[in-house]
């Protein structure tokens, strides 16, 4: 029997086609128009009906079964859930609009920023401004200030291992504007989707759609982006995070490293190499990875930016790469603005220069030991049978709970005790069944927070009711 579904889409709307159907979905789900258990639509026969990509329709459904709205069965179907509050299961879970007033907000991101280093970057702005510019007042560099080139060259050479010069060095205003530089110079080479790890951040795929390519999702597990698996598509471009996967935490192991580069050279293909997190590393048990790029510079594109290190605020990022793919973001460049700030780019420039960034760097370190610590005794207090799997690195982790956990029903039985937690499901761009799991950012978290977080996010776990996070 055919399932038909009325979902009204606009082409012409700002907001984005998977957004719409997630958002009509849901508000029908909360009318009380689709009851529990309405059997929905196979992906496929809403895409037709639609006229959209399958891949719009499999992502707004894993977004609505991540927020405890859908089920998917094998065999079965996807399903408005049968066991529904009245109340709206989790209004909120991804970090776009308003959210709830939440006692603990355990999102990862830019909510789980640590701070910038105020006295540190005052220190180095004020010296920036007062030194002597020998050109004066000028538009900025496009491809970035020298100065600060230069330091970045230095510092990612003997932090990440990354072998750049400093004119092989792009400053951009974030990683946001790396990747859309990115999509706009890859059509030029013939090259129109982008791989992408599976899961990753939801918001990633959209943008990387909205700029025009075809996004391919990739499967990750314990050892990185499966290869095996890439090299079956037809992409020859691929966006990783190989020094602390986002959101599982894997680091890309050895072999999958080479296999990767095989891969590029093979196909004459391109890597995009994410390093969000700065390669903040505090696990003593495993050295620390270096960047993907030395193996290849001549494939792989080096990102970092300032945001988890510094703070999101900052817009700033840089780029490591070949003389041929520097060449053609510049062009793309040249006709979409006139390059970052400069006296921002100075400052950092200064902070690299002077030693005050690594002092930070040291102290953000200091206290991220202590959050993980904290985070893995909380879990064993509160979420037995749940693991912190992965090395300790980078300001959020994957908690992997008990097989028998129902993840959406936790996710809102804690929203409703004034937790704020994505669950792993939400990260996904296919419906997969797997290990239940929370995605945790707690940086920015004091350590009493994070356990008295976790106290409440145990009790919704253990409490009898449609939140209990218990199937």
């Amino acid at each position: 029997m055919a399932l038909h579904l009325s979902v009204p889409v606009s082409r012409n709307s700002g907001e984005s086609l998977t957004s719409q159907i997630q958002r009509f979905i849901k508000q029908e789900i909360q009318r009380g128009t689709l009851h529990p258990g309405t059997r929905l639509p196979p992906s496929r026969w809403l895409a037709a009906d639609l006229k959209v990509s399958r891949s719009v329709v499999v992502e707004a459904y894993a977004q609505l079964a991540a927020e405890g709205y859908l089920e998917a069965a094998r065999g079965a179907g996807t399903r408005v859930r049968t066991h529904l509050s009245r109340e709206a299961v989790v209004p909120v879970l991804l970090d776009e609009g308003p959210v709830p007033p939440m006692r603990w907000d355990l999102r990862p991101g830019s909510h789980n920023a640590p701070g910038l280093p105020r006295r540190e970057w005052l220190t180095a702005y004020q010296r920036a401004l007062g030194a002597p510019r020998p050109r004066g007042t000028a538009h900025p560099y496009l491809a970035g200030e020298p100065e600060l080139r230069g330091e970045l060259a230095r510092h990612l050479g003997r932090l990440r291992g990354v072998p750049a010069t400093p004119t092989g060095v792009l400053v951009v205003g974030g990683f946001a504007q790396a990747l859309a530089l990115l999509c706009a110079a890859l059509p030029a080479i013939g090259i129109t989707e982008l791989a992408v790890e599976d899961p990753c951040h939801p918001g990633q795929r959209r943008f990387v759609r909205d700029n025009g390519l075809r996004v391919v999702p990739v499967p990750v597990d314990d050892e990185g982006i499966d290869v095996d698996a890439l090299a079956a598509t037809s992409a020859r471009a691929v966006l990783v995070t190989p020094a602390h996967q986002f959101p599982t935490g894997a680091v890309l192991s050895a072999a999958r490293r080479e296999a990767l580069v095989r891969w590029a050279r093979a196909v004459d293909g391109w890597i995009v190499e994410d390093d969000y997190d700065g390669g903040l590393w505090y696990d003593d048990r495993v050295p620390r990875p270096l960047a993907l790029q030395r193996l290849d510079p001549e494939r792989v594109v080096y990102a970092g930016t300032a945001s988890k290190l510094l703070d999101p605020g900052l817009r700033l990022g840089w780029l490591a790469a070949s003389e041929e793919m520097l060449r053609r973001l510049l062009h793309v460049r040249a006709g979409h603005d006139l390059g970052t700030e400069s006296f921002t780019q100075l400052a950092l420039a200064e902070l690299l220069r002077s030693g005050l960034f690594d002092r930070h760097l040291r102290r953000l370190t200091e206290r991220c030991v202590a959050r993980r610590r904290a985070l893995e005794e909380a879990v064993r207090t509160h979420l037995p049978g749940a693991t912190v799997p992965g090395p300790a690195a980078g300001l959020h982790a994957t908690v992997r709970l008990p097989e028998h956990t129902d993840e959406a029903a936790l996710v809102a039985g804690a929203l409703r005790r004034g937790v704020l937690v994505r669950g792993g499901t939400a990260f996904g761009a296919v419906p997969r069944r797997g290990s239940p799991a929370l995605v945790v950012g707690h940086a920015h978290l004091p350590r009493s927070g994070i356990d008295e977080a976790f106290g409440e996010i145990g009790a919704a776990l253990s409490s009898p009711g449609p939140g209990s996070g218990l199937r």
